[in-house]
């Protein structure tokens, strides 16, 4: 791997982009009102370079994954429920703040937990999806049970991820849904109080969140769901089973016995106490730094066993060269000095592709990564980011048709643009722990998931030893 930075001429940009290190126009989190607002970043955060092995424990805020679902079944209960340690960051604060404009009490309790009181579903409200996938698609189902019009809107490219599915799957259960022939926001949802339920045929080969937007809201139709995924292999299925797991625990009944096939039988959702996880694949940068300097990093409270996609990073950084040690103290990873390249299909644990990509980058050997095509529609296209600023840095990635083709080449430092997404940011920081001179472009958008992400990578790196 590349310990020091090595010159080399930067990838050429594609073709109609902007040059590779100029500032464009981002997105600020923090606007007034929850809206976002367009501003130029004038200067990159300055990744910081390991000078020597990280020696580091970690606790790591809570799932995003499990914090919304559980605000949503919380919002579903037949009584009070609470989120205990919920992630505290962009997408969680407007899934609640979505949810109290629907109707559902949320208050913080002095040990920063969520309490929730479930409330008649109101409309004639409009809710911010920012830039959440699981905001803007798993809660136009719950705006039909309103008692009238939810608008759903929000960050400039949120209007570009796919939420047709999701809508037509609305439509043919009965609902009314204006998205002006577009599938995607704004939309405006005109409730009326219940649903019938019935059969639905949806393709999910775009994003699970399709399937878990229907099945959350199951329990509450009058006759149930049978969800059918029709299309090419859904992805990132992991997901889907910590949906039905979650709806389980909160006692509803829920068939999945038939691949791509779901049976939710109509009842009550219990109100109950969730406790929150780690967030495993936010763990991935604080690992990828174990291997990449020779050091050792423990995230605490690990679970043993977990739906969350993140855990697979135990077999993946194995299979790359690290040393992985699950005990009570929590998951441990440690480097052996060496780092071999990644030949996966990273379909059903997607949202890693970014952090496992950038150590490719770092590796002594070839990686191919694939499977994992859909991920051109996340937060941004991120296939062709990946390429385009690892080579800007100096790389060898090459896109294929459903994921990435990277060759080891000495690194240089420069602006590693991030397009308001959280896990390119990630990345950058990874390659910074060993290539000088690395900016990350608005490192700000981690708070998506991640708050203080920052302060999180100083205190790894004052670990080392």
């Amino acid at each position: 791997m590349h310990r020091s930075a090595l010159s080399s001429a930067a990838g050429e940009p594609a073709p109609g982009s902007r040059p590779h290190n100029t500032p464009e126009p981002v997105l600020d989190a923090d606007a007034p009102g929850g809206t976002a607002a367009a501003r130029t970043l004038e200067e990159p955060w300055p990744a910081p370079r390991a000078t020597a092995p990280v020696d580091a424990t970690i606790a790591l805020p809570g799932s995003k994954s499990v914090t919304n679902r559980a605000l949503v079944l919380a919002a579903l209960g037949s009584g009070p429920g609470t989120v205990r340690r919920p992630l505290r960051a962009r997408d969680t604060n407007l899934m609640a703040a979505a949810l109290r404009a629907l109707g559902s009490g949320i208050t913080e309790t002095p040990a920063g937990d969520w309490d929730v009181v479930p409330g008649p579903l109101r409309g004639g409200t409009q809710v911010d999806v920012g830039l959440a996938g699981t905001v803007m698609r798993f809660l136009p189902a719950l705006a039909a049970f309103a008692d009238g019009p939810v608008l759903f809107d929000g960050d400039p490219r949120a209007r570009d991820r796919p939420l047709g599915p999701v809508v037509e799957a609305l439509r043919s259960l009965g609902v009314v849904v204006d998205d002006g022939g577009r599938g995607t926001l704004p939309i405006t949802v005109h409730g009326h109080g219940h649903l019938r339920g019935g059969e639905v045929r949806l393709d999910a080969s775009a994003s699970s969140q399709f399937v878990s937007a229907l099945l959350l809201a199951a329990p509450r139709f009058d006759h149930g769901l049978v969800l059918r995924h029709v299309g090419s292999p859904m992805p990132s299925a992991p997901h889907v089973a910590m949906t039905v797991a979650m709806l389980r625990h909160a006692g509803v009944s829920v068939d999945d016995s038939t691949p791509d096939v779901w049976q939710v039988s109509p009842g009550p959702v219990q109100g109950r106490i969730w406790d929150v996880e780690p967030d495993l694949s936010n763990a991935g940068p604080f690992l990828a730094a174990a291997m990449l300097t020779g050091g050792s990093v423990t995230v605490r409270d690990w679970p043993v066993r977990t739906t969350q996609a993140g855990d697979a990073l135990r077999e993946l950084l194995t299979d790359m060269g690290a040393e992985c040690t699950l005990d009570e103290r929590g998951l441990t990873v440690r480097g052996t000095g060496r780092v071999r390249g990644l030949h996966a299909d990273l379909h059903d644990v997607s949202e890693l592709t970014p952090v496992l990509a950038a150590v490719c980058a770092l590796a002594e050997t070839p990686s191919t990564i694939r499977g994992v095509a859909h991920i051109r529609l996340h937060e941004t296209d991120r296939l062709a980011a990946l390429a385009r600023e690892l080579n800007g840095l100096g790389g060898d990635v090459t896109e294929t048709e459903d994921g990435l083709r990277i060759k080891p080449r000495p690194l240089h430092g420069g602006v590693f643009a991030t397009y308001d997404d959280h896990r390119l940011a990630h990345a950058a920081a990874v390659l910074g722990l060993v290539v000088d001179g690395v900016g990350v472009e608005n490192v700000a958008t981690t708070s998506k998931t991640l708050p203080d992400f920052p302060g999180l990578w100083h205190q790894l790196l004052g670990g080392a030893r």
